[in-house]
């Protein structure tokens, strides 16, 4: 795998978007533009090296000759977008229901896991699962259809309230466990639904 610096990398990423949106490269001028460089001679030192690199072909130095020559496979962090389902109480237990709230576009790489088309999102509202540092405001990303193992987080509906907590089973009883110990831990009296395993989470930048 090629080795860019993280400014290499975003001069590939916006050479490509520009040729891909628009059919046509941008002018070094408008790379410069685009990043705040002082001068063109800012962008000629990293088309220089990226062409040392083989990311860009060795022509001669044209504005618009710019094309991107390796795949960019291997120059971009794979990027996908799964739907946000609303908020989820990280507390105590709430009957609402789920409502489509847009997209979250996640790195697959930096949180290692592989979305399907039953990955969804939710953020987190409330302090009960601070045990396992997953905070209010935070995206926990999970996996319908996933068999729980004992000590997940889940998003579960318990007797058709709807939580994320531990998923807990102790002898011949399955319940869901609070990671602060303000909270109680939460045991069925009827249905137990388990609507979702987390496999990732996200913190918003604040």
């Amino acid at each position: 795998m090629l080795k860019l610096t993280q400014r290499q990398q975003q001069i590939v990423e916006f050479i490509d978007r520009s040729h891909r949106s628009g059919g046509t490269p941008p002018s070094f001028r408008e790379i410069a533009a685009h990043f705040g460089f002082a001068s063109v001679g800012s962008v000629v030192s990293h088309v220089r090296a990226l062409r040392k690199k083989g990311v860009l072909p060795k022509e001669s130095g044209q504005a618009r000759s710019l094309r991107i020559q390796s795949p960019l496979a291997a120059l971009r962090q794979p990027v996908v977008d799964i739907p946000l389902l609303g908020s989820i109480p990280a507390g105590f237990a709430e009957d609402r229901q789920q409502e489509a709230k847009g997209c979250v576009t996640i790195d697959i790489q930096t949180l290692g896991v592989k979305p399907t088309p039953r990955t969804f999102a939710l953020e987190v509202r409330g302090d009960s699962m601070t045990g396992k540092a997953i905070l209010d405001g935070d995206l926990v990303v999970l996996e319908h259809g996933m068999t729980p193992r004992n000590g997940d987080v889940v998003a579960a509906l318990i007797d058709n309230e709807n939580t994320l907590k531990t998923f807990v089973q102790e002898d011949d009883r399955t319940f869901l466990r609070a990671e602060n110990p303000s909270y109680p831990d939460l045991i069925p009296v009827g249905e137990l639904v388990i609507q979702g395993v987390m496999v990732a989470l996200i913190r918003k930048r604040k």
